[in-house]
């Protein structure tokens, strides 16, 4: 039986259609990633599992409980650190910790073999009010009353979202120690560079969902071909290389820009093209799962 289990779930906000007929399954501890930008509904999804909120059509399933029906018992096993920081900011490290231990009847002892090694790290700082932490600091306390009661299913909306890169790291470091417990773990990310660090993720976009593999098969299936431009006037690039002769695409990525390629695409027509841009230089590139986003958004 699956963690969860979604079928052609839809929810709208008035003319919004915020999630558009939404299916797949997690196994049970798996570690599955929910990728996509700002208003492709991971936030959404998030609370309809967490039972938050009803879909308008469709169901699903949480530990093989109904999200509407059975949602007392989906709330008992569930952790759930939504994006925006929660926890109690007047209330110190020990005081929120204890709280949330004390909400779902359970001792912290119980389980501070489950929370110790990310629990450690902020430990020294127990008495400070949870206001008053740095971001990354704050991620490890609400990951921490996530666990506090041992859930059979962890979701993680957007955890790393406003966070240094080290910190970043750190997390998806702890995630996967959480993995290795038996725990299902969903989380939500904009970041495409994190995919990699899941079993498997689902692309999404303005409510749907792209595509559903590991990440190295999503990459796998990039069939364009694919190069890296650059030039000293990088806009100027963009520009002229969106005109040129056999480009399907071109669009930034990080210090260079990426250009997809069609069957009329030469390399040295494209550089003849191109003669006047200082600093011009072509290169074939590896697609990313950025690129492969980018794909079927445009599809």
């Amino acid at each position: 039986m699956s963690a969860i289990k979604v079928e052609n779930i839809s929810k709208s906000f008035g003319k919004v259609k915020a999630l558009d007929h939404i299916s797949f399954e997690v196994e049970r501890g798996e570690l599955f990633g929910l990728i996509g930008p700002d208003g492709a509904g991971k936030t959404t999804l998030f609370r309809l599992l967490t039972t938050l909120l009803n879909p308008d059509e469709g169901r699903a399933e949480v530990d093989g409980f109904d999200i509407v029906k059975d949602y007392h018992a989906i709330r008992e096993r569930v952790g759930y650190m939504p994006g925006q920081f929660s926890l109690y900011q007047d209330l110190t490290v020990e005081e929120n910790l204890n709280f949330f231990a004390a909400l779902f009847g359970v001792k912290v002892e119980d389980s501070y073999d489950l929370i110790a090694p990310i629990y450690h790290q902020i430990e020294p700082f127990k008495k400070r009010r949870a206001g008053k932490l740095s971001g990354g600091m704050k991620q490890k306390l609400a990951l921490s009353c996530a666990l506090i009661h041992r859930p059979s299913v962890l979701f993680l909306d957007e955890p790393t979202t406003g966070v240094d890169a080290v910190s970043r790291s750190e997390f998806w470091d702890m995630l996967e120690d959480i993995k290795q417990r038996g725990i299902t773990v969903l989380v939500s990310t904009p970041y495409m560079d994190e995919a990699s660090r899941c079993d498997r993720v689902a692309l999404c976009n303005e409510g749907r969902i792209l595509g559903i593999d590991t990440p190295t098969d999503i990459v796998a299936k990039y069939d364009s071909s694919l190069y890296s431009v650059r030039a000293d006037n990088m806009y100027q690039l963009l520009l002229a290389t969106r005109k040129a002769t056999g480009v399907a695409e071109c669009y930034p990525f990080g210090e260079t820009h990426h250009l997809i390629a069609d069957a009329k695409f030469d390399i040295e027509q494209f550089k003849g093209e191109l003669a006047d841009i200082k600093g011009l230089y072509i290169e074939p590139a590896e697609p990313t799962i950025e690129d492969m986003f980018i794909k079927l958004m445009k599809q």
